[in-house]
């Protein structure tokens, strides 16, 4: 998936990958398209690090978000799931150095929220393979605080933890599965509304994953956990963002990740951790760019 107001500097896909039944690889900075049992509950926490910057010189800024993605997803039926995804900011710390000194301004609570459905509409399954397409629709719910203030007055609308409008989310997965290896990719669509005379770019994205299974090397169907290397890569286009009508500056841009990462898996749960590292940032003027951001967590599904 896409990210949550990827201009305030939030960490990317915290509704990423949902265990299937039973447990298995998957994603780990966007969803998979492989299914949730009905009736079965799924739970995914995962921490984020995220670290941006301008490379100017003055006024230099350094942005340091601390979050945790929070998913809940539900099984309606063998092809329909419902999921539930909310962002919470631990800190969130901008620092930048003007020529009257050095600033500070820091921000903590709950994002945005996103509700949205997944409905497989096409699966192939044979032996030891599986092959599903998914659609995702949904909308995002202004949960987050988006009139935060700080000793300097009210907070840059890119550091806001919400956007204060109301926004739609869709997008189209595909997975294909063997006992050894998969590959997951998506392609999803985000925009949100005015508030405030003021609206956040839309963000286009798309990704792909490989995972392959290092441990054990040959399966005999008796060795309850395995161990897999993951390789994803994450492209990422935001509009500018608007202001009664007209662009504002130093917002928006492109963005080209690679994320390595590691997935410990059993039966019930999924331990993971990736890092995604920026090759490619054609950003808009000043708008910040990534150094790093950094996920581990688990997923875990019960009845």
């Amino acid at each position: 998936m896409k990210p949550w107001l990827a201009n305030s500097g939030v960490v990317i896909g915290l509704c990423a990958a949902l265990l299937p039944s039973p447990a298995s690889a998957a994603p780990i900075t966007f969803n998979t398209a492989l299914p949730v049992a009905q009736g079965q509950w799924l739970i995914r926490e995962q921490y984020l690090r995220r670290h941006r910057d301008d490379d100017t010189a003055v006024p230099n800024r350094d942005v340091h978000v601390d979050a945790l993605g929070n998913v809940l997803a539900y099984g309606v039926s063998g092809k329909l799931a419902l999921f539930a995804v909310a962002p919470w900011f631990l800190d969130k710390t901008l620092e930048a150095t003007t020529p009257a000194g050095r600033v500070r301004l820091g921000d903590a609570g709950i994002g945005d929220t996103q509700i949205f459905a997944r409905y497989t509409v096409f699966q192939d399954d044979g032996p030891g393979r599986s092959f599903r397409v998914a659609p995702i629709a949904g909308f995002i719910a202004p949960t987050g605080s988006s009139d935060q203030s700080g000793r300097f007055g009210r907070l840059p609308r890119a550091f806001q933890n919400g956007g204060g409008a109301w926004g739609g989310l869709g997008g189209v997965i595909a997975t294909y599965q063997t006992l050894a290896w998969e590959v997951d990719a998506d392609a999803a669509y985000q925009a949100t509304g005015i508030h405030d005379g003021y609206r956040a770019g839309a963000v286009t994205q798309a990704d792909v994953s490989f995972q392959y299974r290092l441990w054990p090397r040959q399966f005999n169907g008796g060795v309850p956990a395995f161990f897999y290397g993951v390789l994803e890569t994450n492209l990422i286009h935001a509009a500018r963002d608007r202001m009664n009508g007209g662009d504002v500056a130093d917002t928006g841009g492109s963005q080209w990740f690679v994320s390595p990462g590691l997935q410990y898996v059993t039966l019930r749960y999924v331990l993971e951790t990736a890092v995604q590292l920026p090759l490619v940032q054609d950003m808009n003027g000043r708008a910040l760019r990534d150094d790093y951001i950094f996920h581990v967590g688990f997923r875990i599904h019960f009845q």
